[in-house]
């Protein structure tokens, strides 16, 4: 399996995935247009998630996968149907790259069938294999997957587990391919294994088939098929780089457990995962895995995981310079191509113009002669007459009788029909030259207008790149307008040591909406001592980790960060809370209350209640909290803001001083003061090129600059002054 799988892969797998029949659907997600994930729940193992990359593999894994807080369309429709389903069985269609998953449900029974050649599908059908929705429209040569249609599999081809030697010496016979075609094709083993077949029976591929003993070929065939049906284990195959050596290789593959740079070089190095060793891999370096999803995990399940982060760059770039919303370097470097373009043209059309009118002037009695003997035709004859007869006369092509002209020859250096010209019949030969000349004059004036556009163009150009270039000195960067926000930006939010994500309310609704969706588990409530102070959240799984593929697009400076569901460490220090309750008392009123210290309160969240006693009226945005309280006092009103990008989205965070430094090269720490928000808003995005909108939401109020890095003032300067 390199690009996609074969038959031989999607056997493999389905024997692994049919062993988890029993097993239930928990939920159904769309990280990405081209992923596919039902999370699943086996009675009596861990959940793990099914991936579905359409078109290209199916697989297992227990990686850490953040999903999109609005499900698509498609992966709604399958949580309608498949939530709490019990998978009953996973089977081939025949030998080809077609899965078929079996379901029951609460609304009777469902299949989704997977295709895996060509750009792929995912088809939910019912009980009477009536497709419920695809994934994709789509119509060929004798099946419809639509809406509404019953689902008609793609035409089966040959199962190599049903061949005989008699049937393959038929299938030989009427063949006029080479032996490796004929089993690549014709038997439907693909290109791999049908080299493979012909290594293992000792053939020659490229031999014709009547070369070839059926017996002899059905016991090599029979020899891999017997193997894939009692494999288990993977092997993904890696080869040596200019980077990484085959010693260095050879290390890692002879290594129980994997680190994070392993497996990075893992990755790099993988060509190809397959359920079993060929004759082809005999020198290769191989790691084996307890199964072949596992492998397919080891190989591509870590650019898969990032499918969300991946989703969310793909809509910045679909929105940045040079796809629809271009910078002005970039409009001004197609304007000057054009323009350049236009020029040439014009020189080329100029010169062919005065080309066609000089030669006229010097085939002046040729020219005469046709005008001459044209109009006498037309008066004789006329033009229908005339224009059956062109074929027999070489130095006229065509004639068009609604503007009395010809597409007439002129002698080339041998006195055979070359250069061709419109000759009207009712102009003289002078005059017909003088029309050419005419044009490129014409096109001589143009060309002066284009020259003075092109020399103002590329005086505009040099302004632009000057222009751009000190943007890019000073850090700022290309951001747009975003139509869709990351969910946590609806709130007050940060980044706690750790990775975890603290989310706070901004008004009334979102108190509520941060305790009734945001806090559970292993989380912490916490809430300043001050009326009317925000209801927080400290995620024990949820937050953020360092992207390993960051956007290549982001300036020098930018720490960059993806959405994680499951962060590893989950614990909740006293040292994490402390760090929370600060942000939690700079996002009360104390900031604007322009007080030094402050205290806030921690609980668990079984703690806090929307149910009053009786007599008792809980408001909008309120909470009863009951039980001992962890208090955190003397803790001092201050905190930094710094640059970041979270799934690829340049963004500024907020968060304590000690932490923003930590993760952040361009910061500035900040005190409660008297400079409004939105004119420091207005110097950070002038330094930066965030959008105010975005910055506003961050900033806690009314504040005092203690130290600035490239947040207010541009961020090489600042570096170059230290």
């Amino acid at each position: 399996m390199k690009a996609s799988m074969t038959g031989f892969d999607v056997r493999a797998v389905s024997q692994e995935l049919d062993s988890w029949a029993g097993a239930y659907v928990k939920k159904a997600y769309m990280p990405h247009y081209e992923q596919i994930v039902l999370r699943i729940n086996p009675k009596e193992s861990d959940q793990f998630d099914l991936v579905i990359v359409r078109g290209q593999r199916v697989y297992t894994s227990q990686r850490d996968r953040p999903m999109p807080m609005t499900p698509p369309p498609f992966a709604m429709v399958l949580r309608k149907h498949l939530k709490n389903a019990r998978l009953t069985g996973v089977e081939q269609l025949g030998f080809d790259r077609v899965l078929l998953l079996r379901f029951d449900t609460k609304h009777g029974k469902r299949s989704l069938s997977v295709e895996l050649f060509r750009d792929g599908n995912v088809i939910l059908m019912d009980e009477d294999d009536v497709i419920i929705q695809p994934l994709t429209h789509a119509s060929y040569a004798g099946r419809t997957i639509k809406k509404g249609e019953v689902y008609i599999p793609p035409p089966a081809a040959v199962d190599p587990y049903t061949l005989t030697p008699d049937v393959i010496s038929d299938i030989f016979a009427d063949s006029d391919r080479d032996l490796v075609s004929t089993l690549g094709g014709k038997i439907n083993l693909g290109g791999v294994y049908a080299n493979a077949v012909c290594e293992h029976a000792g053939l020659e591929p490229n031999s014709p088939t009547t070369d070839a003993d059926a017996s002899v070929v059905h016991n090599s065939l029979a020899h891999f098929l017997d193997e894939l049906k009692t494999t288990k284990q993977g092997y993904l195959i890696i080869k040596p780089t200019e980077e990484h050596t085959a010693e260095a290789l050879h290390t890692i593959a002879s290594m129980k457990g994997h680190d994070a740079a392993a497996n990075g070089v893992i990755r790099e190095t993988a060509k190809e995962a397959t359920p079993l060793l060929l004759p082809a891999h005999s020198t290769s370096i191989y790691i084996e895995y307890p199964t072949l999803t596992s492998t397919i995990d080891a190989w591509k399940g870590h650019h898969d995981a990032n499918a969300l982060a991946r989703r969310e760059r793909e809509k910045l770039d679909a929105a940045a310079p040079g796809r629809g919303h271009s910078t002005n370097v970039e409009r001004l470097e197609r304007r000057l191509k054009q323009q350049e373009k236009a020029l040439e043209g014009f020189a080329k059309k100029i010169e062919k113009q005065q080309a066609i009118g000089h030669a006229i002037q010097s085939n002046w009695t040729h020219v005469e002669t046709i005008l001459q003997q044209a109009n006498e035709a037309l008066e004789t004859k006329g033009w229908k007459a005339i224009l059956s007869g062109l074929k027999e006369n070489p130095w006229v092509d065509s004639g068009n009788p609604a503007e009395r002209t010809m597409m007439v020859r002129l002698p080339d250096e041998n006195g055979e029909p070359g250069l061709v010209f419109t000759l009207s019949l009712d102009e003289t030969v002078h005059q017909n030259a003088q029309r050419y000349f005419q044009s490129a004059r014409k096109q001589k004036d143009k060309t002066s207008g284009a020259t003075t556009a092109l020399a103002n163009t590329k005086v505009e150009f040099k302004r632009a790149q000057k222009k751009e270039a000190k943007q890019q000195a000073s850090g700022r960067l290309q951001t747009v307008r975003r139509s869709k926000r990351l969910w946590f930006e609806q709130h007050r939010w940060s980044i706690i040591s750790g990775g975890h994500l603290l989310v706070g309310g901004k008004d009334a609704k979102g108190n509520d909406a941060i305790v009734k969706k945001h806090l559970s588990g292993g989380d912490m409530y916490l809430h300043a001592d001050i009326h009317g102070a925000p209801s927080c959240s400290l995620r024990a799984t949820q937050g953020f980790a360092i992207d390993e593929e960051p956007f290549e697009q982001l300036p020098p400076g930018v720490a960059s960060y993806r959405i994680v569901d499951k962060l590893g460490d989950e614990r909740i220090t006293d040292e994490k809370l402390e760090e929370a309750a600060t942000l939690a008392l700079c996002w009360s009123r104390a900031w604007n209350g322009g007080g030094a210290h402050g205290t806030v309160f921690a609980v668990k969240p079984a703690q806090v209640s929307k149910s009053a006693q009786t007599g008792e009226y809980v408001g909008k945005g309120a909470f009863i909290v009951r039980g001992q309280r962890q208090w955190f006092k003397d803790l001092d009103v201050q905190m930094a803001v710094g640059l970041v990008a979270i799934n690829g989205v340049p963004l500024l965070l907020g968060g304590t001083v000690s932490t923003i430094k930590e993760r952040c090269e361009r910061y500035a720490i900040l005190s409660p003061g008297r400079t409004k928000k939105e004119a420091l808003a207005n110097r950070i995005y002038k330094a930066t090129g965030l959008r105010t909108d975005d910055i506003l939401s961050i900033l806690p109020g009314p504040s005092e600059i203690i130290e600035d890095i490239g947040i207010f003032t541009p961020f090489r300067q600042e570096t170059e002054e230290e």
